[in-house]
C-alpha cells in the first residue's frame, strides 16, 4: 500500500504560483506547450503537469522550465545569487558536523 504524499498549503500554492508565472511567461512568447517542452527536452504532459502546480515533477525540471522561458527563480541579478549561495555555505561550515541528543541525566536515588 502505497501512502499519499502530503503537502502544506503554502508549498502546494508556491508550486501553482510557479506554473503560473511559467504559463504566463510562455503565453507571452507565443510559445505552444509543445515547443516548450522539446527546448526543456520533456513531454507535454510534465509540462502541463508544472504549470498546474503539481508537486510531482523534479524541482529541477520546474527551475529548468522557468528559467528558458525567463521567470526569476530567486534574484534577477546572477550575481547576487552566487553572492547569497557562498553566504549560505559559509554559514553552513560553522555549524557542527553533526546534531547530538543531550545525555539525559538519570536520577536513580531512591
Amino acid at each position: 500500500m502505497v501512502k499519499k504524499r502530503v503537502y502544506s498549503t503554502y508549498a502546494q500554492e508556491a508550486a501553482f504560483l510557479i506554473g503560473q508565472q511559467i504559463k504566463l511567461a510562455r503565453k507571452n512568447r507565443k510559445w505552444s506547450s509543445a515547443n516548450l517542452a522539446e527546448r526543456a527536452g520533456i513531454t507535454r504532459e510534465t509540462l502541463q503537469r508544472i504549470e498546474n502546480g503539481d508537486m510531482k515533477p523534479a524541482i529541477g525540471l520546474v527551475f529548468e522550465v522557468a528559467t528558458i522561458v525567463g521567470v526569476p527563480l530567486f534574484e534577477q541579478d546572477n550575481h547576487h545569487l552566487s553572492h547569497n549561495i557562498e553566504l549560505i555555505q559559509s554559514k553552513i561550515q560553522l555549524l557542527p558536523q553533526r546534531v547530538r541528543n543531550p545525555k539525559k541525566v538519570v536520577d536513580d536515588g531512591f
